[in-house]
């Protein structure tokens, strides 16, 4: 292996690489990680120096109390390349302060902007090969943190891990999606951790969607912990609600995640001219809008699927089947972000970011 040193981040390069053992046509979505990672420690009170290396498991004690105390948390995010070889992050910045707020909330150190952004570029930069261009094509990239420390005493832990790991992808296609709404169920509670990309919120949703899979449904839709009236997720992504003409999402809080797609659509929607209305969803208002006709469309935006369209839902034993649209706003909102994405069309936005 050979060492050099940039930017303060040492580099390890891997003797060989991994990339021609790599089908690029039938990737499966998040198996297939390129040949380095970075990782940075947090000990004694600070932040130690950086590397990046080849990508392999270590070690850890069996005391180390991320495996007792569930302090661990994530981004997702995606990389893309241009047809000039370029690569460009989509809104960086968001996940990174998104990141330190959900450190924050589990009582973890704040990663440096430096370490973070640094770090990502020089291992976007090092791995670049493995970016494939064309739409579709990413680098989905996940930045992770875990606590280090050992012992199982039930005390937040003093030493942390720091990581970025990179996985190309191709388009993802979820296929006919049918959720169910959660009638006992909650993806979170107020003052709770809902609004933190925290690993044991995606470890709660599983056996209730193991529930709705058994029944035939592919996801669920989260509602309020309180009165299981109102609408606030589908499956591990935010959703959205056409109703004749107008775009319905809730508002985020304590419960409901931050989602940078999300927001993203807001904005693009807006531009284009459609009306949208953040506010409370109630479940009746869906029944309702399903019943009369009003109801076009139900669709959920997150990092990997981009826009996820659904097909249907169930409430109480009742399936209401959504209507088949040509001409989708999902379809339209998805096609205009990733053009964006993929440097196909002009961001006049300036969320594409140059590494």
């Amino acid at each position: 292996m050979s060492t050099t040193q940039t930017s303060k981040i040492e580099i390890i390069k891997a003797p060989t690489s991994k990339i021609n053992e790599v089908d690029f046509e039938n990737l499966s979505f998040g198996s297939v990680f390129t040949d380095h990672l970075f990782e940075c420690d947090f000990k004694n009170g600070e932040w130690q120096k950086p590397v990046i290396k080849p990508y392999a498991p270590f070690l850890l004690d069996p005391s180390t109390r991320v495996f007792h105390y569930g302090q661990a948390i994530f981004e997702g995010m995606k990389a893309y390349k241009d047809d000039n070889n370029d690569i460009w992050l989509f809104r960086p910045d968001e996940n990174y302060n998104r990141f330190n707020k959900s450190a924050v909330r589990m009582a973890m150190p704040e990663v440096p902007e430096d370490v973070f952004m640094n770090g990502l570029n020089q291992l976007l930069q090092l791995d670049e090969a493995w970016i494939k261009k064309g739409k579709g094509n990413s680098m989905y990239i996940r930045p992770f943190m875990i606590a280090t420390g050992t012992g199982v005493i039930a005390n937040p832990s003093d030493d942390y891990k720091f990581m970025i790991i990179l996985s190309p992808v191709a388009a993802y296609y979820s296929g006919d999606v049918k959720v169910l709404i959660a009638e006992h169920f909650s993806r979170a509670a107020n003052g709770g951790i809902g609004a933190a990309k925290a690993a044991g919120n995606y470890a709660a949703q599983f056996y209730p969607t193991d529930l709705a899979n058994k029944e035939g449904f592919q996801q669920v839709i989260w509602t309020d912990d309180a009165t299981h009236t109102k609408l606030e997720e589908a499956g591990t992504m935010n959703v959205f609600f056409r109703i004749n003409d107008t775009l319905l999402t809730a508002p985020v809080s304590e419960r409901i995640l931050d989602g940078v797609t999300r927001k993203t659509l807001i904005d693009l929607a807006k531009s284009e001219g459609i009306v949208v209305d953040i506010r409370p969803v109630l479940v009746s208002e869906l029944v309702e809008a399903s019943e009369n006709g009003t109801l076009k469309e139900i669709f959920g935006a997150g990092t990997a699927a981009v826009v996820s369209p659904i097909s249907g839902f169930s409430y109480k034993d009742v399936y209401h089947e959504l209507p088949k649209i040509e001409k989708s706003m999902a379809s339209q909102l998805k096609d205009k972000l990733t053009n964006i994405q993929n440097k196909l069309e002009e961001d006049t936005f300036g969320w594409t970011v140059k590494v």
